[in-house]
């Protein structure tokens, strides 16, 4: 494969989550092996281990498992990134832990994922974790959730347990915003169904996990109506050849932008026309979200980072007044009325946290009104105030320009991440 191809081929982001010991760490592993995305030397050394802990098979978990602790406890801690590729697509996959207490890891490794896996235990089904992971997919909209029921030899593949869980898990989603959901019976340990068809399950007609992960629509996962460009920078070469140019760097955050276009600048409502579309590559005819461009306009407008170019007759709702869902990342509890720093797209502001209206029992999915303290690993619903207008959409409507995170100004510790509604 030479290296314009790769460059061009498709990424799909993929997370993982599950309670502990359903076997995320194995799925990957088998993924990685069956799909021969891993080195003979990384196989001969987890063997090894294997051999020395007196396992019988090949423990493929350690492929993931990266930290010395995880490895010892035999859980996953933080999120694993693995990286792999077959002849058509690329993958970016977070291995997020299953404990209660690292759903802050969860919210971090699946806020930037096209697709969700969620594994489930064949001999437990539905259990309270599996709830829990398909409500934050669906709070962080992610638009694909594949149920991988798993440890399928341990019920003697059978289908009736299979279509049991199916019926659960499709009535508990049914609540849910989750668009596209797929069920998939496997055997990560035995490699059913994961990257080749399952003998073991004639009765099983759907595709393999391998397959979704390569076949799965994810183009229209971005949104391509609303045009929203967060300027990053501002490129001043000021040498002899670039004297007078002056370009806007920044990723495309939703929309299609093509020379020639009549665009709006924000805040400042001054209008131009895109002249053109650079990158290192050369200029574009058009481009698109999550492209990181360089755009010209015609005109010598003042712009700065955290300004926004968008269409004259499509703009974001400009607010200082926003009501987020936050997840709470810190060890420190939220400070009712607090003040906090706060990143939206490329624009830094500071905030006040007016009220929290109520907390969700992410379990049961019932609103807690009666107790307003917001702790680690918790998710509320709160307004805040903003020092200056933010330019944003609903986080259904663009994952973008609709998420921000709030820092502790005193430590710099990112202390939550929000989703805007």
């Amino acid at each position: 494969m030479d290296t314009n191809s790769y460059l061009d081929m498709e990424l799909l982001r993929f997370s993982t989550a599950g309670s502990v010991d359903d076997g995320k760490s194995t799925l990957i592993g088998r993924l990685l092996y069956d799909s021969k995305s891993i080195f003979a030397d990384q196989y001969e050394a987890i063997e090894e281990s294997s051999k020395r802990k007196g396992e019988e098979n090949v423990n493929l978990a350690l492929l993931t498992d990266g930290l010395r602790a995880e490895r010892e406890q035999g859980i996953t801690i933080d999120v694993a990134y693995r990286y792999f590729a077959t002849p058509k697509r690329k993958f970016i996959i977070a291995d997020t832990p299953g404990h209660i207490q690292y759903t802050r890891n969860m919210v971090t490794g699946a806020s930037t994922s096209n697709l969700s896996i969620i594994l489930v235990d064949a001999r437990h089904g539905m259990v309270e974790q599996t709830c829990r992971h398909t409500f934050i997919s669906s709070l962080l909209g992610i638009p694909h959730v594949v149920f991988c029921i798993n440890k399928m030899d341990l019920v003697d593949y059978s289908e009736e347990v299979f279509e049991k869980i199916k019926d659960d898990l499709e009535a508990f989603s049914s609540k849910l915003n989750v668009k596209d959901i797929h069920f998939v019976p496997i055997s990560a340990l035995k490699g059913d169904n994961v990257v080749n068809k399952s003998e073991n399950m004639d009765w099983y007609h759907g595709s393999t996990l391998m397959y979704l992960l390569e076949n799965i629509h994810i183009g229209s996962d971005y949104n391509h109506i609303d045009c929203r460009f967060p300027v990053q920078y501002v490129i001043r070469p000021q040498s002899d050849e670039y004297h007078d140019y002056r370009g806007y760097a920044g990723r495309i955050a939703g929309g299609v932008f093509k020379p020639g276009d009549e665009v709006m600048v924000l805040p400042s409502g001054l209008t131009s026309k895109v002249k053109s579309i650079d990158t290192m590559a050369g200029s574009l005819e058009e481009a698109f979200a999550p492209m990181s461009v360089t755009l010209t306009l015609e005109d010598d407008i003042d712009i700065s980072r955290g300004d926004m170019i968008v269409r004259e007759n499509n703009k974001p709702e400009v607010e200082q007044d926003v009501d987020v869902m936050l997840c709470w990342l810190n060890e420190k509890k939220m400070v009712p009325r607090g003040k906090y720093a706060i990143k939206h797209t490329s624009n830094d502001a500071r905030c006040v946290i007016k009220e929290v209206r109520y907390k969700v029992d992410i379990n049961t999915l019932h609103r807690i009104e009666d107790d307003k303290e917001v702790g680690m690993n918790e998710i509320a619903r709160v307004s805040i105030r903003t020092t200056k207008p933010l330019l944003y959409d609903n986080y259904s409507r663009n994952r973008f320009t609709g998420s921000l995170i709030l820092i502790d100004e005193g430590t710099n510790e990112t202390v939550g991440a929000a989703m805007i509604i």
